[in-house]
């Protein structure tokens, strides 16, 4: 099992003001559920105008507003998210959230969404496979797919690293890789690459994912409200009339590849 260090880092800034009512006054109108969320882009994040935005959030505002809800997105301690859906502090958890590994734990609602859990390395490191992580130092945002899978320690193809370091702040690991203060990432394949895109950042990404996951809703196990079940009749029309497609077009090229729900293995 790799040691693993873990920094605390505050991600309260980032949470300030990243609240999202309807688009219209009418939907302000609709009674409110609040989603927990990360800061987390192209899925979730803050524009220029301090307004939430991204995949996820255009998803769920279009999808709850066609079962009657406005929605309102709040950035939560993610270390903390099933003890927040199970007390009722927030409605859900939605957030780029892999569903694999966590089928037993939630109400789930998906998957909507193809992702691939992956590691980058900065453009010159002479890491090109999985294999040459062996003794090198990962990072991690705590309590992901990534941090599971290699504390594990379960999977061949995952040598022993030096030191695995996590922190809270997702956005902590690009700016240790980019100052070569770790030789390598490990994080959803689409986050990275918008990251790589916003930033300017010279990272490669290795060619063998470490998982390729649906991602989906999170409701708590005690919630019977059947908002899981309205939810799902929902995306399943939004995909038929092409919004998802739609939606996730406007922020990552080639939507199709990322819409291939049904070609995950069970």
């Amino acid at each position: 099992m790799p040691r693993r260090t873990f920094l605390k880092v505050c991600a309260a800034a980032a949470a300030a003001g990243l609240t999202a009512c309807g688009k219209t006054q009418a939907a302000a109108a609709l009674p409110e559920l609040t989603v927990g969320s990360d800061n987390y882009p192209p899925f979730i994040y803050l524009n220029n105008d301090s307004t939430p935005t991204g995949i996820d959030v255009d998803i769920a505002t279009e999808a709850f507003a066609r079962i009657g809800y406005a929605v309102r997105f709040e950035i939560i301690d993610w270390e903390q998210k099933t003890n927040l859906v199970e007390s009722g502090a927030i409605d859900c958890i939605w957030s780029c959230f892999s569903m694999d590994g966590r089928e037993q734990l939630y109400r789930w609602v998906g998957p909507y969404m193809v992702s691939r859990q992956v590691v980058a390395v900065n453009a010159d490191s002479g890491i090109e496979t999985l294999a040459d992580l062996a003794g090198k130092t990962m990072m991690v945002q705590s309590t992901t797919k990534p941090e599971e899978i290699f504390l594990a320690g379960t999977d061949p193809r995952i040598p022993q690293f030096g030191e695995l370091l996590s922190a809270e702040d997702r956005s902590v690991q690009y700016a240790m890789l980019n100052c070569g203060y770790v030789d390598a990432i490990a994080a959803h394949e689409a986050a990275i690459l918008r990251y790589m895109q916003d930033c300017n950042a010279n990272f490669r990404i290795l060619e063998e994912p470490l998982l390729v996951t649906g991602i989906g809703v999170a409701f708590a196990l005690n919630d019977t409200r059947g908002l899981d079940e309205k939810l799902t009749e929902t995306f399943a029309a939004m995909r038929a009339d092409g919004t998802m497609k739609q939606i996730v077009g406007k922020y990552l090229p080639d939507p199709e590849k990322y819409l291939e729900v049904d070609a995950l293995e069970p």
